[in-house]
């Protein structure tokens, strides 16, 4: 089992509805990271930027973006992740991929879509949590809005890490800040949230403050700046910090309705 999982996080901006521009920024960058690394995190719609009309978007740029996911996580022998507008039998879904180096995929739908922005009504929630063992780590991960709802993300799995993709606009940058941070200390794992920055064409502004928090809480990284951010996280600090407080045993036992 692996002890240690070296993580990059692209915090960049994106370019409007525009996926064929956007996977080529992306290979770029991740063609420039010359550390070792066996995940690489995307930020939420990142061939896109947070759109609320998927119908400007080509059907066939979904698998189009698994394809391109597969070559780029096979080239680069690291996972990718990150989330994409997808089109499946007549409804749309914000739908985040886990793309492993041997090609294998796996999914999520966002479960809480953004009612503010009427993501409601455009694209269909998900209903199941998704957990996927990777490099001896089970990984949780969700999409920004998920963010909010501190039951749905809810450590019952015994996971490692919580992992959130987002576009998080500036004005309610705090609340990503302390969310992000409370997540890793109530279910004793690590953190990390990946988001945007630059501006999209609805006129919103992202910060970044893409970051990693450990299973106390504390800062590991962060940068509101266009950036690759790397950490490391050690299987010994989860490990240690649980047979050491062990608050995850006090857990209340209940289940979603």
């Amino acid at each position: 089992m692996s002890k240690e999982l070296k993580i990059a996080l692209l915090q960049a901006p994106l370019v409007w509805e525009h996926p064929e521009q956007n996977r080529a920024n992306f290979s770029r960058k991740i063609e420039e990271i010359t550390k070792e690394v066996d995940l690489i995190i995307l930020p939420e719609m990142f061939t896109t930027g947070f759109t609320m009309t998927p119908g400007h978007i080509d059907g066939a740029e979904g698998q189009k973006t698994i394809q391109w996911m597969q070559e780029e996580a096979n080239k680069k022998d690291a996972a990718i992740i990150g989330s994409t507008v997808f089109q499946e039998a007549g409804d749309y879904f914000n739908r985040l991929f886990f793309v492993k180096p041997d090609q294998t995929v796996s999914y999520y739908d966002k479960r809480h879509t953004f009612t503010l922005a009427g993501e409601d009504k455009i694209y269909r929630a998900g209903s199941e949590k998704l957990i996927v063992n990777y490099q001896g780590f089970a990984i949780c991960p969700m999409v920004c809005y998920d963010l909010r709802f501190p039951v749905w993300a809810r450590n019952v799995e015994d996971y490692d890490i919580l992992l959130y993709v987002a576009n998080w606009p500036k004005p309610r940058i705090a609340a990503w800040d302390t969310l992000l941070k409370a997540r890793a200390i109530e279910n004793m794992c690590y953190c990390i949230g990946v988001n945007r920055v630059g501006e999209d064409r609805t006129g919103h502004s992202y910060c970044g403050h893409s970051a990693v928090y450990d299973t106390l809480g504390e800062e590991v990284v962060f940068s509101t700046e266009e950036t690759v951010l790397h950490a490391t996280l050690q299987k010994e600090h989860i490990e240690g910090t649980r047979n050491k407080l062990k608050f995850l045993e006090d857990r209340d036992a209940f289940t979603l309705g």
